[in-house]
């Protein structure tokens, strides 16, 4: 799908969760929270064709595939966090989604600990230490 059907599906569905709010606000979370899951599928059935591109530059440029898993893991992380923490703060629970938000950046952290591990093992090779 491209581009101008993804606004149109979601400028519709924005349009009917505000007609909707008026008379059942739960259905009108549920509307977004839908159309927006939608959005997200659509969108990540289409990054496929790039992840495959990254995947083939990775294995022919030497770098570890341990590296690689934990560069797409934390994207999508960052995806799936990022959409949830709007998804909270649409439906009012601006708390809850800094607490999303924090706990994906705590975990992010600690999934890429090995890579800074690896950068302080080669730089303190190249410093002689």
């Amino acid at each position: 799908m491209n581009i101008a059907g993804l606004i149109a599906i979601s400028l519709i569905a924005t349009a009917i969760s505000v007609m909707i709010k008026k008379y059942n606000p739960e259905y009108s979370i549920f509307v977004s929270v839908m159309a927006g899951v939608f959005v997200l599928c659509t969108i990540l059935s289409e990054l496929t064709p790039s992840i495959q591109k990254i995947n083939e530059l990775i294995s022919t440029s030497g770098i570890s595939s341990d590296n690689a898993k934990i560069l797409f893991k934390t994207l999508g992380i960052c995806f799936l966090a990022q959409f949830a923490a709007d998804s909270c703060n649409d439906a009012g629970e601006t708390a809850l989604a800094s607490k999303i938000e924090l706990a994906s950046k705590v975990l992010i952290i600690g999934m890429t600990l090995p890579l800074f591990e690896q950068v302080i093992k080669i730089v303190t090779s190249l410093l002689g230490g």
